[in-house]
């Protein structure tokens, strides 16, 4: 189920948007969540805030979290700016909460105590960010004295506002319902948008995107071409099911990670059917399984309509199944294993 943001989180990103708008960073920041556009946006934003490029080699810096210790991390914050009101440090990837317990003590002192003209910001870029609540003194320190700002996808109504802004940029116009279909096809982080609007652009011969453009171009994101193949599955359509399933073994996808993804499909398509059956709409659908906008809602109500629920219950035990064997059985062939379950659902069907 997609995370949904809480008050709390929301509200440290709104903060970080004020302090840079009235020119007052903070002394402590932890950068971390899946949307790398806004998170190195903002890096970006409080940078330029903090520390004039003509002194940056001075009063930048940007070290890895490997090998790095708290004496050192402590010399370079208590180092005075030169030319400037401000230093700036980024640590990148270190894990606060793997500290020997020395290290940990340090880093709270350093945050109880850092200096008033260094800004210190953690950044979690490859290394998830994941706080041990048992080290309540840590966790204390990082609450009280650091500003910890999540940078999740952001809501659809913005992300697709975002998207019409990029394309009318590059001299492209696209509809509502277009840019919803980009966000389903390749995902909705700006990053992995950004080059798949620069391709488009480039590629549309109109005016205008077309959905035939997005079809024809656009790379999509694995959730996609699972939601395709079962799509393909429920219209009986065996060799489309089979060239998908192939074009992604091609690509070298795990097929633990193919049959996840088509198992937790077909979960939210059983979910729809339950949907129909019960008189329930896709408002129902969508809070349920934590989705941003109502298009992918549709598409699965749409594909619930296929299928009875006795099918839908049969092949999400298959895949429960299939999964548990490949996790357990050695020698197990998984290529073949997957093949021949996508041959089971559609003969389910017939």
């Amino acid at each position: 189920m997609a995370k949904k943001p809480t008050a709390k989180k929301s509200g440290a990103l709104e903060k970080l948007k004020a302090d840079l708008s009235a020119g007052t960073p903070g002394g402590a920041y932890v950068f971390y969540g899946p949307e790398a556009y806004l998170r190195d946006y903002y890096l970006k934003q409080l940078r330029e805030k903090l520390v004039p490029e003509a002194f940056s080699t001075f009063n930048y810096h940007r070290v890895e979290g490997k090998d790095l210790s708290v004496q050192t991390l402590t010399e370079i914050a208590e180092a005075l700016p030169m030319m400037a009101e401000r230093t700036m440090i980024v640590v990148v990837d270190w894990d606060l909460f793997r500290l020997p317990e020395d290290q940990r003590r340090g880093l709270i002192a350093l945050l109880e105590d850092l200096p008033e003209w260094c800004c210190l910001v953690f950044l979690y870029d490859t290394m998830a960010y994941q706080p041990n609540r048992t080290m309540k003194k840590l966790c204390k320190a990082l609450s009280e004295h650091a500003q910890e700002v999540e940078f999740q996808a952001q809501d659809h109504s913005d992300l697709t506002a975002w998207i019409v802004r990029r394309f009318r940029a590059l001299g492209k116009e696209i509809g509502r319902t277009e840019a919803e279909h980009l966000i389903f096809t390749c995902g909705d982080l700006m990053a992995g948008l950004i080059p798949e609007i620069e391709k488009l652009a480039a590629y549309a011969k109109g005016g205008a995107v077309t959905m035939r453009d997005i079809e024809d171009i656009a790379d999509p994101v694995l959730s996609t071409e699972v939601f395709r193949l079962s799509d393909a599955v429920l219209k009986g359509d065996a060799n489309q099911a089979a060239n998908l399933l192939g074009n992604l073994l091609k690509m070298q996808t795990e097929p633990i990670m193919i049959l996840a993804a088509l198992g937790s499909q077909l979960r939210r398509i059983y979910t729809a059917r339950i949907a129909l059956d019960t008189g329930r709409d896709r408002l129902w659908l969508k809070d349920l399984w934590g989705m941003r906008s109502d298009y992918p809602a549709k598409l699965l109500l749409s594909a619930a309509r296929r299928a009875d629920r006795d099918w839908c219950a049969e092949s999400v035990r298959r895949c429960e199944a299939l999964d548990r064997r490949m996790k357990s059985e050695p020698g197990l062939d998984p290529q073949g294993e997957l093949k021949l379950l996508l041959v089971q659902l559609e003969a389910g069907r017939r």
